[in-house]
Parts: structure tokens; C-alpha cells; sequence
């Protein structure tokens, strides 16, 4: 459980969802296939400021509020970066937050938490989570999590830069 920058606690996945991203990120760091599954919704506001925002700029509605994970490229990009499985799903909990903004433009679809987070490698982090939204149509794939302003990445912390 987290709470937001007013002391509000959230869940924001599916009951179980945490538990479930974590042994699928573990099958995939095994060289195991695992399967789409769904983790949770966007807030109503979330999904109608979306729809809003993609009309907008002439791409097609998401037409059911579905959250789907399937976590191959989210850990190979953040493992790459030396973050743990724990750390992936910390940033997906947070970017999923009921209080994320949607950040749309042709190329992309994003929700963003407002609220900085600290990391625990001296960085504070807004975390986005990025959609990919024609492949599994109607529904929305969490294909990314970025934490923003990760300045100090875990790699370092194991292996300084050369340089």
C-alpha cells in the first residue's frame, strides 16, 4: 500500500496484481514465456482525460479500461539499468497511481505520477508508465515504466561509470 502526497492510502492494482507482476518478472529473468494477463483499470477521470486527449490529436479511443502486463521489454529495459524485480514493480504501483496524469501525443500514451517518490538510490522519481495501445486493441498493454529523474541509476551503484 502507498499513499499520495496528502497521507491518502491507494492500492492501485488489482488485489493480488504485485504478487502476480513479480513471478512473471521472475519466469521472464528465467528465460521463461509467461501470459498477458490483466492487472487493473484507470481511474474513470484517467480514462475519460485519455480518450479526450487521443481524440484530440486524431488517434482511436481506448474502448475498455483494461490494463493488460505481459513484462518482457519493462525487464529487459529496467534490469538493464541494474534495477530489481522489486524496483520494477515499486515504479509500476506508482505510475498506476489513482492521482497519474495522462501525457499523450501521437507517438505515445503515458500516465505519470505528479507525486515524487523516493527511490532509494538518491534519486526523487515521478514514475510513467507508457501504453501501447494498437496491439492488444481495445485494450490498453503496459509496455514501459520510466522513473523520471532516475539521475543515479542502480548500475552505478554496482559497477561505477568508467570515465
Amino acid at each position: 500500500m502507498y499513499q499520495n502526497a496528502n497521507g491518502i492510502a491507494y492500492l492501485p492494482l488489482f488485489d493480488g496484481a504485485e504478487e502476480r507482476i513479480c513471478e512473471m518478472l521472475k519466469q521472464i529473468e528465467q528465460g521463461q514465456r509467461v501470459q498477458m494477463c490483466a492487472i487493473g483499470n484507470f481511474t474513470e477521470a484517467q480514462f475519460v482525460e485519455i480518450n479526450r486527449l487521443r481524440h484530440g490529436i486524431g488517434l482511436h479511443p481506448l474502448e475498455n479500461n483494461e490494463v493488460l502486463f505481459v513484462g518482457r521489454h519493462i525487464y529487459s529495459s529496467r534490469s538493464r539499468d541494474g534495477y530489481l524485480i522489486s524496483d520494477i514493480v515499486m515504479q509500476i504501483s506508482s505510475a498506476l497511481s489513482p492521482d497519474s496524469i495522462p501525457i499523450i501525443s501521437p507517438r505515445m500514451t503515458c500516465i505519470q505520477n505528479p507525486d515524487a517518490r523516493s527511490d532509494g538510490y538518491g534519486n526523487k522519481v515521478h514514475d510513467r508508465a507508457v501504453f501501447e495501445m494498437t496491439a492488444r486493441k481495445p485494450k490498453a498493454e503496459l509496455f514501459s515504466v520510466i522513473p523520471k529523474g532516475d539521475d543515479n541509476k542502480p548500475i552505478y551503484a554496482k559497477s561505477p561509470p568508467q570515465g
